[in-house]
Parts: structure tokens; C-alpha cells; sequence
């Protein structure tokens, strides 16, 4: 099978399209046939080894060359064989799941713990732009900012790839509110998924614009919690996704700043661990269910061809995309 392989760190340029093994599924696994996948900042961190302190892990990114050779966390396609043990899928399948690695290939087999069954009113495309950033949205909403009916919430990073599943799960939970915080450019479409009011960064300070929320959603990761305190209700909840690129701590950095300084500040801070997470399979059943209901819909800025992928890659890499860049394989 043809598979894009990372042979050391750096650019997307290290990305090389490769003959490999068709991988054999181990007994709890499924084979599947990826049709789509999609580019996360997580591919690219991995990719680049950045923050450098990732290398430093016991069990992380790998300290001299990367320990992933094939990168991509999100998958939609169809199921090709199954593991003696697998009983929730067949041959035939259409599924979508949420990978450490493998996506960047046209075969990947995968824990049947790490799958769903792909929405049936999605295309592949549109399945694969799903996994992890709106598996990091509903736990970002859900369980970290634990928003309910009547909430006013805020969502800085508002038209990125989390940021829109944020507003739009938001929104299916109940809120009565949601702004979101985005550039100029992308108001109309932040809006457009659900947003009641939305903020332009770029000419609008939100610490300026009044409102009290109950849960902040920082996606974004350009201000530090206290600069939303003017903001933020009596009792509120102040979530930490993400954080700016660098080359050393960032965007960690951020995250573990925030939650170091949980004891000493107002807003409760939470931050969703993804990678940690063991219900990914319930996660995905829940926003399939949500698309199903026409509470959820993903939002692709482009598509690209399987041998584009280092374009994909270089394009996710620059923060504008609106949405999320996907890759048709």
C-alpha cells in the first residue's frame, strides 16, 4: 500500500510517499480502507517534534527521530477485515475513528475501541474532519466546561477546527448564549453555525465588550486566564484547549500555566485530555448521534488529494484555515 512516512523531524517536506506493508489486523483490530483523513495541529507537532520538551517524555514523541512514522489521527472508510475478537463491525463497514497515528495511509488497522459506525449523512470527507477535533471540542463543552441549558459561553478560537464543533456542541447542550471570538474574516461563518454574537479580534477587545460568561472555551490560547476575568461570572468555568505555537514549550506551556494557577484565580480552569481519554468510541457515537440530529456539521475550508499531503500539511501549519483541511485518499 502507498502510505506517507516521516523519516526524521521537520518540515512537511520530510513527509515521503512510500510502498509499505499493508498492515494485518491483531484480534481486536479492524482493517479499514481509509477513504478520507484529516490534518491536525497534532500531526504537525509530531511531525516537527515541537515543543522540544515532548521529546523529553517517557513514552512521547521520540528524543532523536520521531517514534510515529506514519502520522494522522483521523480516519473515515470502509472496513476490509476484522480480528477474531471484533464483534461491532463487518466487512463492508463504513467507519470513522480517532488514531494515534496511521491515517496518512491508504490501509490502517485500528482498535475497535477507537471506532464508530461514519454518520450516514456525511460523506467520507466530511466524516473524516470529524475525530479529533470535535472529540476535543465535546470534552472541552461537555465535560471540562460542563456548559447546561441557560449558560452564556464564550469561545475564543471560534472559526478554527475545534473552535467550530465548540460552538456548535455549545449550542446542542443547551446554552442560551454563545460568542465566539474569531478575525473579521470569518464572522459570517461563525455566525452562520450558531454564534449569537461574534468578536473581532482583530479591531474588539473582549475584556471591553461586557458580558458575563459562565464558560470560556480558550481554543485560541492568545490571552491568559486573567485576562478574561471582567467577563467571567461569579462561578464560572475557564477551559484551556489550546496555546500558542513554539518551538520549546508552546503550546504546553500555556495549558500547564493555566492550570498551575487554578488555585489562586476565580474561574474554575479545566483543560480536555484527548489523548487520555478512554471513552473515544462513546465520544464518537455521541457526535454521530448530534449529526444525525442536525445539531452538528463539520466545516471543511479545503480538500486535497492523498499526494498533496504536504501541501494539507503546510497550509494547516499557517492557523488560518476556517475549519478543518482534509485529505481524500
Amino acid at each position: 500500500m502507498k502510505a506517507f512516512v516521516l523519516r526524521s523531524y521537520g518540515s512537511a517536506d520530510q513527509l515521503e510517499l512510500a510502498d509499505v506493508d499493508t498492515p494485518v489486523p491483531a484480534d481486536d483490530e479492524v482493517l479499514v480502507r481509509v477513504h478520507a483523513s484529516s490534518v491536525n495541529p497534532y500531526d504537525w507537532h509530531l511531525m516537527r517534534g515541537e515543543p522540544y520538551v515532548g521529546r523529553l517524555v517517557p513514552g512521547g514523541m521520540g528524543l532523536l527521530g520521531p517514534k510515529l512514522r506514519i502520522l494522522g489521527c483521523d480516519m473515515a472508510g470502509q472496513v476490509e477485515d476484522v480480528g477474531a475478537a471484533v464483534t461491532s463491525f463487518r466487512p463492508g463497514d463504513a467507519v470513522f475513528g480517532l488514531l494515534e497515528c496511521g491515517g496518512f495511509a491508504q490501509y490502517v488497522s485500528v482498535g475497535e475501541r477507537l471506532l464508530a459506525a461514519k454518520p450516514r449523512n456525511l460523506s467520507y470527507e466530511q466524516a473524516a474532519a470529524m475525530p479529533m477535533a470535535a472529540v476535543t471540542a465535546l470534552l472541552a463543552v461537555r465535560d471540562a466546561g460542563r456548559v447546561q441549558p441557560g449558560h452564556e459561553v464564550l469561545i475564543n478560537g471560534a472559526s478554527g477546527g475545534v473552535g467550530t464543533y465548540a460552538v456548535q456542541i455549545a449550542r446542542a447542550l443547551g446554552a442560551e448564549m454563545v460568542t465566539g471570538i474569531c478575525s473579521g474574516r470569518n464572522t459570517d461563518l461563525v455566525r452562520s453555525i450558531g454564534a449569537d454574537q461574534v468578536i473581532d479580534y482583530t479591531t474588539q477587545d473582549v475584556a471591553r465588550c461586557g458580558g458575563h460568561y459562565d464558560v470560556v472555551i480558550d481554543v485560541a490560547g492568545s490571552r491568559p486566564v486573567m485576562a478574561y476575568r471582567r467577563v467571567l461570572s461569579r462561578d464560572a468555568a475557564f477551559v484551556v484547549v489550546g496555546g500558542p505555537p513554539g518551538r520549546w514549550l508552546q503550546p504546553a506551556g500555556h495549558v500547564i500555566g493555566s492550570l498551575a494557577l487554578a488555585p489562586f484565580v476565580r474561574p474554575r480552569v479545566a483543560s480536555p485530555d484527548v489523548l487520555g481519554c478512554s471513552s473515544k468510541k462513546e465520544a464518537l457515537m455521541m457526535l454521530a448521534d448530534l449529526v444525525g440530529d442536525g445539531k452538528l456539521a463539520p466545516v471543511i475550508d479545503r480538500c486535497y488529494p492523498f499526494e498533496d499531503l504536504r501541501a494539507a500539511v503546510t497550509y494547516q501549519e499557517t492557523g488560518h484555515a476556517a475549519g478543518k483541511v482534509v485529505l481524500v485518499v
